[in-house]
């Protein structure tokens, strides 16, 4: 399972189209940005801290083919990125991603399973 985190007004969008495009960052990198399980809290505190308003968004990593690529990121950490939009109907999961009193996101239970890179 990866993750990746979506602005709620984003999502609703997403939600009326049929796919996620990603947020303004996503589409001036050229992909999505997801996180493993392990590599999410990480990515949550760097660059959502203190974002009210998100939802988490699971996906199972083999659904997304060859469009889904490994690359090495923060601390040469393989990350993984979707090449493309994200159809819904391959979406395991969207919640909202609740904010702590100390600017950090409070996270669910996360599935740890291998992934296709580990």
């Amino acid at each position: 399972m990866i993750y990746t985190m979506a602005r709620a007004a984003d999502w609703r969008s997403a939600e009326a189209s049929g796919q996620y495009d990603g947020s303004a960052n996503d589409k001036a990198d050229g992909f999505l940005h997801f996180s493993t399980a392990e590599q999410l809290p990480g990515s949550a505190a760097k660059h959502r801290r203190g974002e009210t308003d998100l939802m988490l968004v699971a996906v199972e990593a083999a659904r997304l083919g060859d469009a889904l690529k490994w690359e090495p990121a923060r601390g040469g950490q393989l990350f993984p990125h979707l090449y493309g939009s994200l159809p819904l109907a391959l979406v395991d999961s969207a919640s909202p991603l609740p904010l702590g009193p100390d600017g950090l996101h409070i996270f669910p239970p996360l599935d740890h399973s291998p992934t296709e890179e580990s």
